[in-house]
């Protein structure tokens, strides 16, 4: 006997409910979103187009999740460089200055040291920016001498910190003969906590005329 044929071409038999495998999710896609989102930046996008390229390549499944790595590494990275900017930026502006200036210039107190003349004395109270001058230009004050904080010390209160700078800021004799004065900057709560450990001792005249030539400069004295 033989068997019936049939005419037609064969078709391949599914069983009911069987389906096709879904295809595997790209590790790579997983890894390079969680290497952005907990911010490395630069290596989220690196794995997110390395994942775009296998995925292309072997027909897996993580396309969108390896886009969003891209996406959230491009933020992260934007995020950082502005950081970045921020902290050069400050660490410039609170760079200590040359003992004398070569031309006027606007800078931070902080970033003031021995031998500074400063155009302008500002008044009693919380002093940022001020402007800095050649000592061969007419001034009101030049930085006599700073006073260092122990690196370790605690902050000791503002009214301490202003006594243990004034105890070091003292007039001689030939200055009081001079017709000289002295002010006295102490590091604040908020400089202290960024790091500022210098007082500053400012000489000027009695009588608020300007001086017009350096004075003398003693060693500066520490805890």
């Amino acid at each position: 006997m033989g068997q019936p044929s049939f005419a037609g071409p064969s078709e391949p038999y599914y069983a009911p409910g069987w389906q096709p495998a879904r295809p595997a999710r790209e590790p790579l896609a997983v890894a390079a979103f969680v290497t952005g989102v907990v911010g490395l930046g630069l290596v989220g996008i690196g794995l997110g187009v390395a994942a775009l390229v296998r995925i292309g390549r072997r027909r897996t499944r993580g396309r969108g999740l390896a886009i969003a790595a891209i996406a959230v590494g491009a933020a992260w990275t934007l995020v950082e460089a502005a950081v970045v900017v921020v902290l050069v930026a400050t660490s410039m502006a609170t760079r200590p200055l040359p003992a004398d200036v070569p031309a006027p210039r606007d800078a931070h107190a902080v970033a003031l040291v021995t031998g500074n003349c400063l155009e302008t004395l500002p008044p009693d109270g919380p002093i940022d920016v001020v402007r800095v001058v050649p000592c061969a230009d007419p001034h009101e004050a030049q930085v006599s001498s700073q006073f260092a904080f122990a690196p370790d010390a605690l902050w000791p209160g503002q009214a301490a910190a202003d006594r243990r700078v004034a105890l070091a800021c003292q007039l001689s004799e030939a200055d009081v003969a001079a017709g000289l004065a002295a002010s006295v900057w102490a590091p604040t709560s908020r400089s202290w906590d960024d790091g500022d450990r210098t007082g500053l001792c400012l000489l000027h005249r009695a009588d608020g005329a300007r001086l017009t030539d350096p004075l003398p400069t003693p060693p500066t004295p520490a805890e």
